[in-house]
């Protein structure tokens, strides 16, 4: 047995074992574990949170892109629990703004803003704005503790002009996907984000990279 890049044992040569990998997400952010376990489930990830390791420590996001951001994120987990560590950096870019909120998405209307602050800040800021075309960015970062990996995934679409739906969490009352016109994110069905979202893009990718070890 030997262990790959990504934390999980692995027969040498011959056929490929699938055994279960179990590593930590580096997000206290609730939504976020649910929507990546529900991903990674069938691929028999078992995916831990720092809440369940009793890890408090947050490091400082001092990043200036969603993958410097997922990798101090990604490190700091690791350090803290000796487990592949799977981080998420997103965000939500708005061509008007020149692409804010970008890597402040979470902290848009200031350090400790709530989603409904953040969603109202970005409103206002687009106030009788006519481009109102935005996207979804996901950096998915794993960290081994010798080396990182990169995954990315985007969704296009617009902002609307008022909040709409119940779902997600966020940005997604204001944000209309191209590939489901007509409704905001947060009036789709979870299951069905979870198909056309930017971290189920980057998850897809992940997936093909665990399958093709």
């Amino acid at each position: 047995m030997r262990e790959n890049r990504f934390g999980a044992k692995s027969k040498v040569g011959g056929m490929r074992e699938q055994v279960l990998q179990r590593w930590i997400l580096a997000s206290h952010n609730l939504h976020k574990a649910e929507e990546l376990r529900q991903m990674l489930g069938p691929y028999r990830v078992e995916l831990m949170t720092l809440a369940q390791l009793q890890i408090t420590e947050v490091p400082d996001e001092t990043g200036n892109t969603f993958r410097e951001n997922a990798l101090i994120k990604a490190q700091a987990a690791y350090a803290a629990s000796n487990l592949p560590a799977l981080a998420d950096d997103s965000g939500l870019e708005v061509e008007a703004l020149n692409g804010l909120p970008g890597v402040h998405s979470a902290r848009f209307a200031g350090p400790k803003a709530t989603d409904v602050e953040n969603v109202q800040l970005l409103l206002k800021r687009l106030t009788n704005q006519v481009n109102r075309r935005a996207r979804f960015v996901c950096v998915l970062c794993l960290w081994n503790g010798k080396e990182a990996t990169y995954w990315e995934g985007r969704v296009e679409g617009k902002i609307l002009e008022y909040p709409r739906g119940y779902h997600g969490f966020g940005y997604d009352p204001v944000f209309e996907a191209q590939e489901i016109p007509g409704r905001s994110l947060a009036e789709i069905d979870p299951a069905k984000k979870n198909e056309i979202s930017h971290r189920a893009a980057a998850v897809q990718s992940m997936l093909a990279s665990l399958i093709a070890i």
